[in-house]
């Protein structure tokens, strides 16, 4: 099975915000970025992925599964690293362990001393005295502990300080050397996905912009600079969003090809980054 993750058609409505007819694959062994904004719609969509929340419409299934019918089994094969504590703040890691272990029929007590060793993280220490770092370090572990395929992440970096980001980044990418795990990881901090990301989703107001890999984002995404004179009714249909500046103008392309055959040597065209990409969708998908 090629997709771990399969949403098709996906929709959740809610009074003042909707996720709206999101087809979203998640390949098998591979890092999966989730990016968009604060509010876009990444944390509804990775909820509905774990069961906790039911889509109004459409078809979500998890190693081919639905949670209809399956929900124990795709639990027991999936880890979710949260960006808080969700413990009882006065339990201490080994008392977290061992209500959580029977829980799962694969837990490995050894795998779980390893980790607690290499991450260097106490047992008798009250999880509400664990600094940011080491609460997420302590979700790692346990997911990492029951053998979990999927490992779902959602905005595990946000609050950390640049050391512990780099740190964490390094431990997913070791994790993955093995090929059996698929790690899926929300953030707004696009740099961190630059480094560990083979595949990135872009979701902007609940709608799923595009699910393509780094190569192909980075081959045919750019920054196209020039001057404001050259636009017009037509050249402008070679962007995806336009930013008029006193200076001139910075627009985003998803077609390399089309804005060199429309204006040659007088534009600059560069590689767009993903927070570039970001910032101009969220300017507006249309032309402004």
């Amino acid at each position: 099975m090629e997709n771990v993750v399969e949403l098709t058609n996906v929709t959740k409505e809610f009074k003042d915000f909707s996720v709206k007819n999101i087809d979203l694959q998640v390949k098998r062994g591979f890092v999966h970025g989730f990016i968009g904004a604060n509010g876009a719609g990444k944390s509804t969509t990775i909820k509905m992925m774990m069961n906790l929340l039911q889509p109004d419409a459409g078809e979500v299934k998890v190693f081919g599964m639905d949670y209809k019918t399956h929900e124990k089994a795709i639990k027991e094969r999936i880890g979710f690293v949260y960006d808080g504590n969700v413990f009882y703040e006065g339990l201490h890691l080994k008392d977290i362990k061992r209500i959580v272990a029977p829980a799962y029929k694969h837990w490995d007590n050894a795998l779980f001393s390893q980790y607690v060793e290499q991450f260097e993280l106490p047992l008798n220490k009250a999880i509400k005295n664990f600094s940011k770092g080491m609460q997420m370090k302590a979700s790692l572990a346990i997911a990492l502990s029951h053998h979990a395929e999927l490992i779902i992440m959602d905005e595990p970096t946000a609050g950390l300080d640049p050391i512990f980001r780099r740190e964490l980044l390094g431990l997913l990418q070791e994790i993955m050397l093995d090929g059996s795990r698929t790690i899926f990881f929300s953030t707004h901090i696009t740099t961190d996905l630059n480094r560990i990301a083979d595949y990135i989703a872009f979701i902007n107001r609940g709608k799923l912009v595009f699910n393509n890999s780094i190569h192909d984002i980075t081959e045919n995404y750019a920054l196209v600079k020039g001057r404001t004179e050259l636009l017009d009714r037509d050249t402008e249909k070679a962007f995806v969003h336009i930013n008029r500046l006193s200076t001139g103008f910075e627009a985003l392309t998803e077609n390399v090809t089309a804005v060199e055959n429309t204006f040659g040597d007088s534009v600059v065209i560069e590689q767009a980054t993903l927070e570039d990409i970001m910032f101009h969708m969220k300017g507006g998908m249309q032309h402004v």
